[in-house]
């Protein structure tokens, strides 16, 4: 039996909150001088969460995830804004008691672009990355053809969060999540850049969602006719 809606908001509560949670404390431990990245924080505490409350609620913690989850086929509409509100309380959460416990880490949460790169590259990327993390995602947690589905599924997940935020995130943030952006935004009351955070990883939320499921919808209806026995004796 599937669990109830709350029962599946209140993981996506607490799933986002661990997630978001171990990526703000990997960012303030950077500060504090500790050989760790953000990347280890965000990757590590999504494929944890997966495997806390994967089984609950999917384990979004993402509203891009969501929303590529539906306009893929695999995750009902009337749900999503429900799904979007509990993941916006849970980072919010996260970015409060983060920003509570270290002075001066509020304003390191905020997305921004990095250095020297322009708001229309950051966008791209985002939604470039996010478009490639619903393939991962659609296919190690929905596609039963794939041979590493399901198990495998917050391994594969949390790894592309770590090596996306690696490769990505110097340059755009890394975020690919618009609640991992609007919540620090809301406690540091900083806004100016976070357009691009929304609009990016929904963007490549739905491109990513609607070109693995044209993939898996071409590979079911390829059918192989084999042609019948001949007795030639």
């Amino acid at each position: 039996m599937q669990p109830s809606l709350t029962n599946r908001l209140l993981a996506e509560v607490l799933g986002t909150f661990g997630f978001f949670f171990m990526g703000f404390m990997a960012i303030a431990a950077v500060q504090n001088g500790a050989l760790s990245s953000a990347a280890v924080g965000f990757g590590g505490g999504l494929m944890l969460m997966i495997f806390a409350f994967g089984h609950i609620s999917g384990g979004h913690f993402n509203p891009a995830v969501t929303t590529g989850l539906a306009v893929g086929g695999r995750f009902p509409w009337r749900e999503v804004p429900w799904y979007w509100l509990a993941q916006l309380v849970g980072g919010l959460a996260a970015a409060l008691v983060t920003s509570g416990l270290f002075d001066g880490l509020k304003d390191l949460l905020v997305s921004t672009p990095g250095a020297g790169v322009s708001t229309a590259t950051a966008l791209i990327l985002e939604i470039i990355a996010t478009a490639m993390f619903l393939w991962v995602i659609l296919a190690v947690a929905t596609d039963d053809r794939a041979a590493w589905h399901g198990v495998f599924a917050p391994f594969a997940i949390g790894a592309f969060i770590f090596v996306a935020a690696s490769a990505i995130g110097p340059f755009s943030s890394g975020s690919f999540n618009p609640a991992r952006s609007i919540a620090p935004a809301i406690v540091a009351g900083e806004f100016s850049d976070l357009w691009i955070f929304i609009v990016g990883p929904i963007v490549g939320g739905i491109i990513g969602g609607l070109m693995y499921t044209y993939l898996r919808q071409a590979g079911t209806a390829v059918e192989v006719k084999e042609e019948p026995l001949v007795d030639r004796r």
